[in-house]
């Protein structure tokens, strides 16, 4: 049941992060330039992805270490083609797999065309940052496969774990604080009683809809 619910979170985390006013993006996306800042071994980097926030550690001549989802180690063991730049395809399919490398890219490719951001938790979070090299060689050391999940353990968690010592993530904390309030919002049950409603009136009272048209707006109302 868990289990279950975990991946409903997660599916509704990556959802939730979709621009739905974008086009979609093609395979290779236009880069542009971008200036990165100056850069110290041990930086916290953070860049703007099509999807979310992307972070990782900045290891020195020009390299970046970052836990990338990425679905092309499933689909080929040709180490060139992995070694690419991942796009936001193999970005959205890793996710959806669980698929994931912490891996060492250069700045630019890390960047993807987006402006870089240095250290922006050290001002947000009330933990003190571990030294430069004992941040950088954090990572160093994990870099190889490794499970991912959109909650759970995200690129996020990775750079505040080598960063701080503690793995955590905002971007999961401000997902699940905005979940919560849709769940304590009366008209959330309403809603839910509605659609339900709706599927049983289309689709008629077989139990893949009865049961959700009836369990789900009453979890709603007793978690409230």
């Amino acid at each position: 049941m868990l289990d279950s619910l975990t991946l409903v979170f997660e599916k509704l985390f990556l959802l939730s992060s979709f621009n739905l006013f974008r086009n979609l993006w093609p395979e290779e996306e236009e880069k542009s330039c971008c200036t990165p800042p100056t850069l110290k071994r041990g930086d916290l980097l953070e860049v703007q992805r099509t999807l979310f926030i992307h972070c990782g550690i900045y290891l020195g001549d020009n390299k970046v270490a970052h836990l990338m989802p990425d679905i092309m180690p499933i689909l080929t063991m040709d180490e060139k083609k992995i070694k690419k730049v991942v796009t936001n395809n193999r970005l959205i399919l890793g996710c959806i797999y669980k698929k994931a490398t912490i891996r060492v890219d250069s700045v630019e490719d890390f960047a993807y065309g987006a402006n870089i951001l240095v250290n922006p938790m050290d001002s947000k979070v009330k933990m003190q940052a571990l030294s430069q090299d004992e941040v950088a060689r954090r990572a160093e050391t994990l870099v190889g496969d490794i499970l991912y999940s959109l909650l759970w353990n995200n690129c996020e968690h990775f750079a505040t774990h080598c960063r701080y010592g503690s793995p955590f993530s905002q971007q999961t904390d401000k997902f699940c604080e905005t979940l919560k309030t849709i769940v304590r919002d009366q008209r959330s049950v309403l809603l839910t009683i509605l659609l339900g409603t709706l599927s049983i009136v289309c689709f008629g009272t077989a139990p893949a809809t009865t049961l959700p048209a009836i369990l789900i707006p009453f979890t709603l109302w007793m978690a409230g």
